[in-house]
């Protein structure tokens, strides 16, 4: 989801998902960031720890958007933990696709506002 040079779209080479497609999953994502999360945080370059309200409703549904996601952009790796009444969602990707997490970073954090 990263923004090409062209600013043709936010995805990189390596996502399959159609092109018509990417504004919906775009769309999303800033819905999931707006709802639910409560927290950004940066936690090595290519790593984003986002805090999540830990309700069961919201982790089904980070879960299936990450299980989606990773279905058609396979470099991501999302890992969902719920502990100690927390709901953690961490999103990483190699180093050549580090500035595509930055970006969703970036998006959570506009979508949260001064929550984050």
């Amino acid at each position: 989801m990263e923004q090409t040079q062209a600013g043709q779209g936010w995805a990189p080479q390596a996502c399959t998902l159609p092109t018509a497609e990417r504004p919906l999953r775009e769309a999303e994502f800033d819905a999931l960031f707006a709802d639910a999360v409560t927290e950004v945080r940066q936690v090595a370059p290519g790593r984003v720890r986002l805090r999540l309200r830990a309700e069961p409703q919201v982790a089904g549904r980070a879960a299936e958007l990450a299980a989606r996601e990773t279905g058609c952009c396979s470099f991501f790796t999302f890992t969902l933990t719920a502990a100690g009444g927390e709901l953690m969602l961490e999103i990483d990707a190699a180093d050549e696709h580090a500035g595509v997490v930055a970006a969703l970073a970036e998006r959570a954090r506009k979508a949260v506002g001064g929550r984050a």
